[in-house]
């Protein structure tokens, strides 16, 4: 079974992702949940997850992140449509805005498509929350920031999760520009690649390894139940 979640209003879309996730955990408790994004994206994952099924658990639960638009991975999910559709497991691909001619390929295979966009705001309008201006306070090295905009996506319904998949992202991004000699060598795009870059310079080689190992034993430690997700990631907030 595949659901498209697909939009530019980002919050909506996440916020469906969760209740969608919510539902089936709830229908199915003893099922695994695994989110494939770019950061851990291989053909050979996914023929896993589309084949296979837990010895003792029902069924698995799989998010593919924003992989149709990639183009290291887009062509691979699209020509596996027809056997992730005819998978015991349940897929939810999640999007920002897909153009028509993707959508009409993928709806085919998939039991349901909701879209959620937003109409061209009017300069009056009040801006909903932008994730990625937390992505740019912390390559900023801007505290305050940062920890203000944190709060501000607690308030908004960003899940603590969605927030720290960011921050890892920005940083994996710095740590790559910074290693390399352009944006192919990075594996990032030029905008991407020179943004990381300046925001790279605001840290040491070192300070970047830490925050890349710190956001790793977080996520693993709140998974243990060591730790409580929204109180860890403030933590790491304020130690920017």
């Amino acid at each position: 079974m595949i659901y498209l979640l697909h939009g530019n209003n980002f919050n909506k879309v996440r916020g469906k992702l969760r209740q969608i996730v919510n539902s089936q955990m709830k229908k199915k408790p003893d099922a695994a949940h695994f989110r494939i994004s770019e950061d851990n994206w291989s053909e050979g994952r996914l023929e896993e997850f589309t084949s296979s099924q837990g010895l003792f658990i029902t069924r698995f639960l799989i998010v593919l992140d924003g992989l149709l638009l990639l183009p290291e991975s887009g062509e691979v999910v699209l020509s596996k449509l027809e056997e992730i559709s005819l998978s015991p497991n349940i897929f939810i691909f999640v999007e920002g805005e897909m153009p028509k001619e993707l959508i009409k390929r993928v709806s085919k295979y998939v039991e349901r498509v909701q879209e959620f966009s937003d109409a061209k705001k009017t300069k009056s309008t009040v801006k909903e929350f932008n994730v990625f201006t937390l992505t740019d306070a912390l390559g900023a090295r801007d505290r305050k920031r940062l920890w203000i905009l944190f709060q501000r996506g607690l308030r908004e319904g960003i899940e603590p999760e969605e927030m720290h998949r960011l921050f890892f992202w920005q940083v994996k991004a710095m740590i790559a520009a910074r290693g390399s000699k352009g944006a192919s060598e990075a594996g990032l795009n030029p905008f991407v690649y020179r943004k990381s870059l300046g925001f790279a310079r605001n840290f040491t080689k070192d300070e970047l390894n830490k925050l890349s190992s710190d956001l790793v034993r977080l996520y693993h430690d709140t998974r243990r139940g060591i730790l409580d997700f929204d109180i860890a990631l403030e933590r790491f907030v304020l130690g920017i």
